[in-house]
């Protein structure tokens, strides 16, 4: 099994040396001392599960790797409408493309069935530009249930977590989710094939949906944002807004507000993706995880006062930050 991790960074070089260890043809696609430090050293993965390492082939040229089974799509999602010259060399007629995105995907409503079938998101997918490049019909959902950072140069921090939940947007079981999930097995890290992999979008949206955004706006962490009884009660009603939208699309998630938030106390002082990006300067993936469920509250006819009020004040400072760079 070929593999190319294209945005190979902690979340993706990660799972990239986990598929090597277990004996697939792994390609890092990277740039800058990142890539300098795996063509060297390879991936040093520390982690309490054990540390290991992995040698696999790493690049900044998808040419030099040419078409695979499986695009492992570790880039923000920011950056998918822009990623054609990337991901075109790497595709044949059959290759499969697995996002490893937060929030809502640009290929929801492909093959969903009812009355929203086809419907095309523009937060997620403005023009039709991603989908362009990402032909919904290649895409494989996936829902990261793991922590990782990189610490330095070709070195992954693994902190908790291990499952990567992985289904198709038809709700099949197929032969290609099973290919790569038993790879993944075989390298350590869980990955459950769901026949309905939108519920667990939904699950993780619950908490992306409310910390990150609060998080860029307080630089918070998640347990100074749990204790905080004003902004746990914003959180709370955040998270009951976003349940009230997908069941209006028809998706219940398994998982109440209340064990959400302690799941998310418990996680301690960590800084969300979000606040980390801008403490680095990044662009704030906000689209998919906020814009993207304000819009559908306005196509479902669902009302969302305090997901619109967030949105509006995060979306200032995203403007902000992007006249900035």
């Amino acid at each position: 099994m070929k593999v190319a991790v294209l945005g190979a960074g902690a979340i993706g070089a990660y799972v990239g040396a986990a598929l090597h260890r277990a004996g697939a043809d792994v390609h890092l696609i990277a740039r800058g001392p990142h890539l300098a430090a795996m063509r060297q050293h390879g991936v040093q993965v520390l982690s309490p599960r054990g540390d290991f390492s992995a040698r696999a082939h790493a690049t900044d040229d998808p040419a030099e790797v040419g078409p695979v089974d499986f695009v492992f799509l570790g880039l923000k999602a920011t950056s998918y409408a822009a990623c054609g010259p990337l991901i075109e060399p790497l595709l044949h007629s059959s290759t499969a493309v697995i996002a490893a995105q937060n929030g809502i995907p640009w290929w929801y409503f492909h093959r969903h069935g009812g009355s929203w079938d086809g419907t095309r998101i523009e937060s997620v997918d403005p023009g039709g530009t991603v989908s362009a490049v990402l032909a919904p019909e290649r895409a494989i959902g996936c829902v990261v249930y793991a922590a990782t950072e990189l610490m330095e140069p070709g070195v992954v921090k693994h902190l908790e977590g291990t499952r990567f939940s992985i289904g198709e947007p038809d709700r099949s079981l197929s032969p290609r989710c099973d290919r790569f999930s038993a790879a993944m097995r075989d390298g350590g890290l869980k990955c459950p094939v769901e026949t309905d992999v939108r519920g667990d979008i939904w699950v993780k949206l619950l908490g992306n949906i409310s910390f990150n955004p609060i998080s860029a706006l307080s630089r918070a962490t998640m347990r100074q944002m749990c204790l905080h009884g004003g902004t746990r009660r914003v959180i709370e009603t955040m998270m009951n807004e976003t349940l009230a939208v997908a069941e209006a699309l028809g998706c219940r998630p398994g998982i109440s507000v209340e064990r959400r938030l302690a799941g998310a106390e418990r996680v301690g002082d960590h800084r969300t993706s979000t606040l980390q990006d801008l403490e680095r300067g990044k662009p704030l993936e906000l689209d998919v995880l906020l814009a993207a469920v304000v819009e559908l509250a306005e196509i479902t006819g669902v009302p969302v006062p305090t997901l619109h009020t967030v949105h509006a004040i995060s979306d200032l400072l995203a403007d902000r930050m992007r006249s900035a760079a």
